[in-house]
């Protein structure tokens, strides 16, 4: 159950008559809150959270429908455009810069460095996944879509594409998953 869901359900199981303070005529007893009043905050309450939810569901839908748009696209060391290729850490830099108006880092690990730990159980779509290709922590980033899977620019001589994490190759490199935090600054 989710921590809003959970608070909801909480304060249901509470008694419904709550008690304000007195009234402005300076009447000294205490006035109930009806219980009508209390269950309309509860469920404006709710209605705000869900809103922000979908709100963040939406916003990773078009990032990850923005970047499907890139298959195809062949790879380019140092490359940041449709045009010209991309690099894995130029691609997600421009998934994120046209979609959501983020500039992240150039490199993979600074772009690990400058997003927020999460655990791989908990990836959503629009999280960003780091593996070590190279020898070397966060050597490569991809973004996830869901279901096990993620789009990035692979290597030289291969194209934009979608691989499965759970794949050898990939599963064996993993590095950690990242979530990007829209309410940080997002480095220059």
């Amino acid at each position: 159950m989710s921590p809003s869901r959970w608070l909801c359900a909480a304060l249901l199981a509470l008694p419904l008559t709550c008690f304000a303070w007195p009234s402005a005529d300076g009447e000294r007893e205490p006035q109930p809150i009806t219980e009508r009043k209390l269950l309309d905050r509860l469920e404006q309450a709710g209605h705000t959270v869900m809103d922000k939810a979908d709100a963040m569901r939406e916003k990773a839908t078009g990032l990850v429908g923005h970047a499907m748009g890139f298959l195809g696209v062949p790879y380019r060391r140092g490359g940041e455009s449709a045009e010209g290729g991309f690099d894995c850490s130029g691609f997600v830099r421009a998934i994120y810069g046209q979609t959501v108006g983020l500039v992240l880092p150039r490199r993979a690990k600074e772009q690990a460095a400058a997003t927020l730990v999460i655990d791989k159980k908990d990836l959503q779509p629009g999280d960003l996944v780091f593996f070590n290709t190279m020898r070397r922590a966060f050597s490569h980033v991809g973004i996830y879509v869901g279901d096990g899977k993620f789009i990035h620019a692979p290597r030289p001589g291969a194209q934009v594409r979608v691989e499965n994490m759970a794949g050898r190759y990939w599963a064996t490199r993993f590095d950690g998953a990242r979530r990007v935090d829209a309410a940080e600054k997002a480095a220059e």
